[in-house]
């Protein structure tokens, strides 16, 4: 059967899409450190771009209002840094004499004979000794992670000097950049093509800016009720929540460890144990009850359980960063294909090109 030209048009159009496809992975896995800095600039030009605009709305201009909205950045991260790393590090230098003293034991011995008398079938010592393991595995991986850290400072420091860079140009040429892209696309694409970016712009502009301050809210919430308990460093704890829920859901659990460690290591006992998970679970249901509907709103129409497997697959693919951009990304692709099917749907585009 021989084919027609146009069925052979169709079919070299096919193979040329794939092509292009499989073009385009393997430039992103052989650039993917660039990628991932690309994307993270995207991002904060997303968050600072408001900003930028009200600055530039007294008359600054561009250039002065990106610049003086990046070194102000920067320079909050700098304070942030210099209070919060020495009182860490005063932390674990207390730890670290509390364990090499032994009372830890002594502790995790206490413990376990309260679980024996209350929980007959448990046998003595396997509680403690269980604990005891734990701890080590956790304080062998916590030097593991600072050697790796340490071993991968060069590349800290790039991405340090490159995305600031980044986001200052995309953030000063962000209207000639969305110009360009348009003027590349064919003249029946146009007016969908600025409504997808557009509509882009908006959801991942609303989506990030609500995820840094639902992120900012549980790191004070869980920074506020660890103070109420007593716990030494609530604010530094605080902080660290309030980072680790960059990754959603995943605040309270990350919070939680360091705030348990460091009460066990303050009062020489697990007596604080059920005051912090009550602690961590009230902020956690007050997050997913109240604060995320009202700050996310329409931006991010995801299932929960969506959010996870996106979040662990994103953790399979490229570790920390995959985990922080699996759903911002995901929300692009989402909203660029709604919007290009609606473009398609309701423009004239499809009409034109039948005639």
């Amino acid at each position: 059967m021989q084919l027609t030209e146009k069925s052979s048009k169709k079919i070299y159009t096919l193979i040329l899409l794939i092509m292009t496809v499989l073009v385009l992975l393997f430039l992103s896995y052989l650039f993917l450190d660039i990628i991932i800095m690309l994307v993270i600039s995207l991002l904060l030009a997303f968050i600072f771009n408001p900003l930028v605009t009200a600055i530039e709305n007294f008359g600054v201009s561009r250039f002065v209002s990106s610049l003086f909205t990046i070194l102000a950045c920067f320079y909050l991260i700098f304070l942030g840094l210099s209070f919060i790393v020495p009182q860490l590090t005063d932390q674990l230098v207390n730890m670290s004499t509390y364990i090499s003293q032994n009372q830890i034991k002594q502790t995790l011995r206490s413990f376990d004979r309260s679980v024996v008398k209350y929980i007959p079938f448990v046998k003595s010592g396997t509680v403690a000794a269980h604990i005891e393991s734990w701890i080590s595995s956790f304080f062998i991986n916590l030097l593991d992670s600072v050697s790796n850290l340490v071993s991968s400072l060069v590349s800290i420091i790039a991405v340090a000097v490159i995305v600031p860079f980044m986001t200052f140009f995309l953030l000063k040429d962000n209207k000639g950049i969305i110009k360009g892209i348009l003027n590349i696309m064919p003249n029946k694409y146009f007016e969908m093509s600025y409504w997808v970016i557009r509509k882009i712009s908006i959801h991942l502009g609303r989506f990030v800016r609500g995820w840094i301050l639902d992120a900012f809210l549980v790191g004070f919430l869980s920074g506020l009720g660890l103070s109420i308990l007593g716990i030494q460093n609530a604010i530094p704890i605080g902080v660290i929540a309030g980072i680790g829920h960059l990754i959603p859901y995943f605040g309270p659990i990350i919070g939680g460890i360091p705030a348990i460690i460091i009460s066990v290591a303050q009062f020489g006992d697990f007596s604080m144990l059920p005051s912090i998970i009550i602690m961590f679970s009230i902020v956690y249901t007050l997050d997913n009850g109240f604060l995320q509907p009202n700050i996310f709103a329409k931006s991010v129409d995801m299932h929960p359980l969506l959010i996870i497997v996106l979040i662990i697959a994103g953790s399979q693919v490229m570790g920390i960063f995959g985990m922080l951009l699996a759903v911002p990304l995901t929300t692009v692709i989402k909203t660029a294909a709604r919007e290009t099917y609606q473009g398609f749907k309701n423009y004239t585009i499809t009409k034109r090109t039948a005639q």
